[in-house]
């Protein structure tokens, strides 16, 4: 698939997931032009804040330079010190100009795209050593793109140039008149004068260059419409996979709940398809607790263990269906159903100490429930 077929595929603005991993892989954006303009700006502004320094050393150099030693006469094993002392005194004038861009090489990428650090960047990749790759990148967007700045360039240094050498022409004859003090300060101030102007051109294409940089890197992360479900999926999690887990969630929840089904003081059931178990321990519960609760064959496994294990089973479908739709697993019953589910437990609490000696059998009367928490109709 070529570049361009490659790109016109990918249509969708780039996660912010794919963005996290580029930075990642120190895949940032980055200009050259602002790079360039972040070092000649900081030399001008060395130039203007140590300019004093600078021609009083250079003057200083020029002198000793200039000057002849009478002891050197004879004792030729002396020139290779003299000349390395030469050679270190002409960097001092330049020593702030040396430190304030080598800091200002660093500085700048924090502009764009931050320092980052990656050992992905590090590593070999033999995929630029292509011969394909090297094509689409000369003649690709990118390199459009670099010619153009290449051309720019080109036309604002050599406008710059002719200017100034139009300039010198006319000024370094002058220099020539003055003192040698007054010939280093005029040429350091024209030297500046040529820096700012080179400054000001290349800001100017800077300007253009980050935009164009930053939304270049935003083009080449852009995703295919395919990517962008498959980076869903991973975040979400696969439809079929949380699917499972929900059901294995619901079996355990289940499994603990039909564990608890014992516990209950009594079952109140549709008969058929509501059960909900209920739970009260007098001086440690304010209100009955909902232990277990469900529909028809989970309603049909709850009465069975409630069977097996002796829990008193209530018909009272109005009841059932209403704490069915307004009680809570595992919490307190709702406070309109204390009364009716108060006369659900008395008559159960009766029943654990009624004897046949003791007369007749307690009988339920018929439990009154809201009708609003009460549709009557059973479960779909």
């Amino acid at each position: 698939m070529s570049e361009s077929a490659d790109r016109e595929d990918r249509t969708e603005a780039p996660s912010p997931k794919r963005l996290r991993e580029a930075r990642e892989r120190g895949d940032v954006p980055r200009s050259r032009e602002l790079a360039n303009v972040a070092v000649l700006g900081a030399t001008a502004v060395a130039i203007l804040a140590s300019s004093g320094y600078m021609a009083r050393t250079s003057l200083g150099w020029m002198r000793g330079a200039l000057s002849f030693d009478p002891t050197l006469i004879g004792h030729a094993d002396r020139l290779p010190k003299y000349a390395a002392l030469l050679v270190a005194g002409a960097a001092l004038p330049v020593l702030p100009l040396l430190t304030v861009a080598l800091l200002a090489c660093f500085i700048a990428p924090l502009a764009m795209g931050g320092i980052v650090f990656s050992n992905q960047a590090l590593q070999p990749n033999f995929d630029r050593l292509s011969p394909m790759a090297w094509l689409r990148r000369t003649y690709g967007q990118e390199g459009a793109a670099e010619l153009v700045r290449q051309i720019l360039r080109i036309l604002i240094i050599g406008a710059i140039g002719a200017w100034a050498v139009h300039r010198a022409l006319r000024f370094i004859p002058q220099l020539q008149k003055m003192p040698l003090e007054a010939a280093v300060s005029e040429g350091m101030g024209f030297m500046l004068h040529v820096l700012v102007a080179v400054v000001g051109a290349m800001g100017l294409l800077a300007a253009a260059d980050v935009p164009y940089q930053h939304w270049n890197w935003r083009q080449k992360l852009k995703m295919t419409k395919q990517e962008l479900r498959d980076e869903h999926k991973e975040n979400e999690g696969n439809p079929e996979v949380k699917g499972k887990v929900r059901q294995l969630a619901r079996q355990m929840s289940q499994r603990r709940m039909m564990e608890a089904v014992p516990e209950a003081d009594v079952i109140v059931t549709n008969p058929t398809h509501y059960a909900v178990a209920l739970k009260y321990e007098a001086g440690k519960m304010r209100a009955p607790k909902v232990v277990a609760m469900g529909v028809d064959e989970i309603a049909l496994k709850i009465r069975e263990i409630g069977n097996a294990h002796r829990v008193a089973t209530v018909a009272a479908p109005p009841l059932a269906r209403a704490l069915y739709r307004n009680a809570r697993l595992d919490q307190e019953i709702p406070v309109q159903l204390y009364a009716a589910v108060a006369q659900v437990l008395s008559y159960v609490f009766q029943l654990r100490r009624w004897h046949p000696s003791h007369g007749p059998m307690p009988q339920l009367a018929t439990v009154a429930v809201d009708p609003t928490l009460d549709d009557g109709k059973s479960p779909r």
